[in-house]
């Protein structure tokens, strides 16, 4: 009893903090996965695409949470052996498959992000991002959650003033893209470099926007697995699918206010996005707010620092958790060879282009965690807890 008093409020939302961290790196730090899989279809269409998004990652990570707690599996292998017995390596090769993207898709934000904001070489991003995801590897569970936590706050807070402000300069712009609604949206614009372009959004079908929000959610979902150690203290049925409800609605709510902000700056936004461009830098010059731009660039380049190391840290606790298990501790340079190793497969991954990583690799490695991960989750999952009872 006295542990269950002491799980309040706070044990509730860390599961959904450092979900959204995680989940939050390159796609929403440049706002291109935001643009792609949800402003192309226009501002209603986009948002049907995002609430498909949120009740699938609710679901699914509720079902996990309760998956875990009933069978005590808290690192994602464990889990996948669990839910899938002799085929649950399956689910290792997505996970390593997409923590890679990832990991590319981090770095070359990084150093788009420091190259459009100081003109300075991208290599600098890149080196400060590699030592943030070391040293929060290096430092443990405690810190990790801590830091994670902490800058969940930051980042809305920061969000607040930057929706306000784009409510505030946007507003009919907003509303003209909503008019729209999931017709054609074509408008004539003026890039960064002064070329005057036209580009067309929308004129997709609603059912197309439904398919991209599955999409979207099944890819990252292959995450959840990676912050399984922040259930380890459910205790009770409740406590753990409230933890995977809310982290649902807190992972998707910095994407929903991305999107709205986005709707005063389309079609420039998602044409940023396809052509090695960001979404963001779109919104940003329109506002003409150098100050915002780069408080709110700061902030999203701590959370691409959180995304990796939540990837990495899940591969970290897969070694150690196994070695235990074998009766084995595991040798103390293990952490910071997988550590720096993993970030410098990172690095190597962001060569390939941000574009292309976002379209090619998140579209293809979605269908493999539908298959390995959310249909045995739901189905096969769901019998094992019911079988087992409480």
């Amino acid at each position: 009893m006295e542990k269950q008093k002491k799980f309040g409020l706070f044990r509730y939302l860390v599961p959904g903090f450092l979900f959204q961290s995680v989940v939050i790196g390159g796609g929403y730090g440049t706002g291109n996965e935001i643009a792609q899989y949800f402003g192309i279809h226009g501002m209603k269409a986009g948002i049907i695409g995002m609430i498909v998004t949120t009740l699938v990652w609710a679901v699914v990570a509720a079902a996990t949470f309760e998956f875990c707690r009933t069978f005590k599996v808290y690192d994602y292998n464990n889990m996948s052996q669990k839910l899938l017995g002799p085929v649950g390596y399956l689910y290792e090769v997505c996970y390593i498959i997409l923590m890679l993207i990832v990991l590319g898709v981090i770095n070359a934000t990084a150093s788009s992000m420091i190259a459009d904001l100081t003109g300075w070489t991208g290599w600098i991003g890149i080196i400060i991002l590699s030592l943030g995801i070391i040293y929060l590897i290096l430092r443990g569970t405690e810190t990790i959650e801590k830091v994670l936590s902490f800058w969940s706050y930051v980042l809305y807070a920061v969000y607040a003033v930057f929706m306000i402000i784009c409510f505030t300069k946007f507003g009919p712009a907003i509303k003209e893209a909503f008019a729209a609604g999931s017709g054609e949206y074509t408008k004539d614009f003026v890039n960064a470099s002064g070329e005057a372009l036209t580009s067309t959004i929308g004129g997709l079908s609603i059912g197309s926007a439904i398919v991209d929000g599955f999409k979207y959610s099944f890819y990252n979902l292959g995450i959840v697995p990676a912050i399984l150690y922040t259930v380890r203290e459910c205790e009770t049925r409740k406590q753990a699918v409230v933890c995977g409800l809310l982290a649902g609605l807190i992972g998707v709510l910095p994407a929903f206010l991305l999107l709205l902000a986005m709707g005063g700056a389309l079609p420039e936004a998602v044409f940023n996005a396809n052509n090695n461009g960001t979404a963001v830098s779109a919104i940003f010059s329109k506002l003409n707010m150098r100050w915002l731009y780069v408080i709110f660039e700061i902030v999203l380049f701590g959370t691409l620092i959180e995304t990796g190391s939540g990837f990495i840290k899940a591969v970290d606790d897969r070694i150690e958790i196994s070695a235990a298990v074998n009766g084995q501790e595991t040798p103390k340079w293990v952490r910071p060879v997988v550590a720096i190793g993993l970030t410098l497969l990172g690095v190597a991954v962001s060569t390939f282009g941000l574009t292309g990583l976002i379209a090619k690799g998140y579209g293809t490695i979605c269908w493999g965690f539908l298959i390995v991960y959310v249909i045995p989750m739901l189905t096969i999952g769901i019998y094992k807890i019911a079988k087992a009872g409480k």
